[in-house]
């Protein structure tokens, strides 16, 4: 009966903090994003380019992968606060200063939407889109893009 209890409190408790927030699920959903960082490795690339133009080729693959190394733990350290404080004040992206509220890309790529049944809602008329496999990093195909 105690177990019960204690797990009844639990759920409640969870439950008050879930409830009534309208921001808790772009924390959420920010820090899930941000903790992909580190598989996705837009800031490395960013990095890398970055350097590559303000610095010259001989720095870009020393001291870009250096930036984009400590760029992408930072990002992914940021998210895996952010998931596990999603239910607590504040809701405001944290450590702006050093990294950008949103997801990093190279300035050379901004992905599109992704091809499936859910964003092409003009798929059943003919007209298709959108990247091909933006899951792969360099991936920068698209159907209906000119030269």
């Amino acid at each position: 009966m105690r177990s019960n209890l204690s797990l009844l409190a639990a759920c409640l408790t969870i439950g008050a903090l879930a409830t009534g927030c309208a921001n808790m699920e772009d924390k959420l959903g920010r820090g899930m994003s941000n903790t992909y960082e580190i598989v996705r490795g837009g800031e490395m690339r960013r990095s890398i380019e970055e350097t590559m133009l303000f610095d010259g080729p001989t720095a870009a693959y020393t001291t870009g992968v250096v930036r984009g190394f400590d760029k992408t733990m930072a990002r992914t350290g940021v998210g895996v606060y952010e998931i596990l404080t999603f239910p607590l004040p504040p809701y405001h992206p944290v450590f702006t200063s050093y990294l950008s509220p949103s997801p990093a890309f190279p300035d050379c790529f901004t992905p599109q939407h992704l091809q499936d049944p859910i964003t092409a809602n003009d798929s059943e008329l003919g007209f298709d889109g959108g990247d091909i496999a933006p899951m792969i990093p360099g991936s920068r195909f698209r159907v209906f893009e000119g030269p």
